[in-house]
């Protein structure tokens, strides 16, 4: 009871619009996170905690996507049309690039490398995918925006390998990060600050990172979602700088300054910032691998809720729940229940409007 609460006052504050709005962002298109299941089996026999609860999908089963996956989620898609004939939007925020785990053990852990996502791909032996990342984009149904250049904090990253953490190092023989650490940041938090000095660094993360999305993409990216959240807010003027003019945040968001001090920040959706940035805000969660019964019901009610303040629902749903690369019956699961959710969106909403993060910026712009 407290809960709807407290989510129906989240959604008194932003833009309104009488307009039935549908968005859905998808993160971590691009990343590693899994390199196989025999690293997984083999981390979790070492001991290394892959996740708690709900939270070790993640290391389950997200990795990459496949031909096929990417070929039955846009099927899916496909599948449900709204009112006006369009077919259900995916943006997918996507990293650029993933570490280069060999030139970084060559160089003893004392300098960091990067490749860009495609490189990855060519080695898992899946290049083929990148047709349908350009066949989802010129459909308008699967249109990738920015997560940044990397879902890893490289600076705590190599200071833990330098330090000799045993964790750290056998993951990273596994080609893996994403564990849960005993103690220090979290390696996924990308933009987390362990230390401030490491600011600077993150600023050219960005800045590259961009630069690198516009080579991979043609064309520059416009909407920027941090992974996991921490975030210092000076980024936002070199995300400003290199394209970005909508941003996703929390609603109650947390700066982080380095040496565990933070700043919270209160934000709402349609909220500019001195950059003249829109913020972005998701109100509601579908996370079909968490395997949970009544999720399908839960993300309906969140969607009332956004529509009785007249405000569009902005769904945040991971690439785990969608991937098969791992275990075929965690995509299964997946899209089937992504379509449930859709049918049962345009059946209780017929004047339902499907549109991308972007395009829901451009609205509430009026651009």
């Amino acid at each position: 009871m407290l809960a709807k609460l407290v989510k129906n006052l989240s959604s008194l504050p932003g833009w309104r619009s009488n307009r039935k709005i549908v968005v859905i962002e998808s993160d971590d298109w691009g990343s590693i996170r899994m390199s196989s299941s025999k690293a997984y089996q083999d981390l979790v026999s070492a001991g290394v905690t892959m996740g708690e609860g709900v939270g070790v999908r993640y290391n389950k089963y997200d990795t990459f996507a496949s031909k096929e996956d990417l070929s039955f989620l846009y099927e899916t898609l496909n599948s449900v049309k709204d009112k006006n004939g369009h077919a259900t939007k995916m943006t997918a925020i996507c990293l650029s690039a993933n570490p280069d785990f060999d030139k970084i053990k060559e160089n003893g852990f004392n300098n960091y490398y990067y490749e860009p996502f495609t490189k990855t791909l060519e080695k898992y032996n899946i290049e083929n995918t990148l047709p349908l990342w350009n066949e989802g984009y010129n459909s308008n149904i699967f249109v990738p925006e920015f997560h940044g250049r990397e879902h890893l904090n490289i600076y705590a990253w190599l200071r833990a390998l330098q330090a000799g953490d045993k964790e750290a190092l056998l993951a990273f023989d596994h080609g893996v990060w994403g564990y849960n650490r005993k103690k220090g940041i979290d390696f996924q938090a990308t933009f987390d600050l362990e230390y401030a000095s490491d600011l600077e660094g993150q600023k050219e993360a960005v800045k590259d990172g961009l630069r690198l999305f516009e080579e991979l993409h043609g064309r520059k990216a416009t909407f920027f979602v941090p992974p996991n959240g921490p975030i210092n807010n000076q980024l936002e003027k070199v995300a400003a700088d290199g394209g970005i003019t909508y941003m996703s945040s929390p609603k109650i968001q947390k700066e982080v300054l380095g040496e565990g001090k933070i700043k919270k920040h209160f934000r709402y959706i349609g909220k500019k910032n001195e950059h003249n940035q829109t913020y972005i805000t998701r109100n509601v969660f579908f996370e079909p691998s968490k395997l949970l019964k009544d999720e399908i019901n839960s993300c309906l009610s969140q969607i009332e809720i956004a529509f009785k303040w007249k405000k569009p629902a902005v769904i945040s749903s991971h690439r785990v729940n969608y991937i098969g690369g791992l275990e075929v019956s965690n995509r299964d699961n997946g899209l089937n229940q992504l379509r449930k959710l859709l049918k049962a969106i345009v059946k209780k909403w017929p004047d339902v409007e499907f549109m991308t993060s972007t395009e829901l910026g451009q609205l509430i712009n009026k651009k």
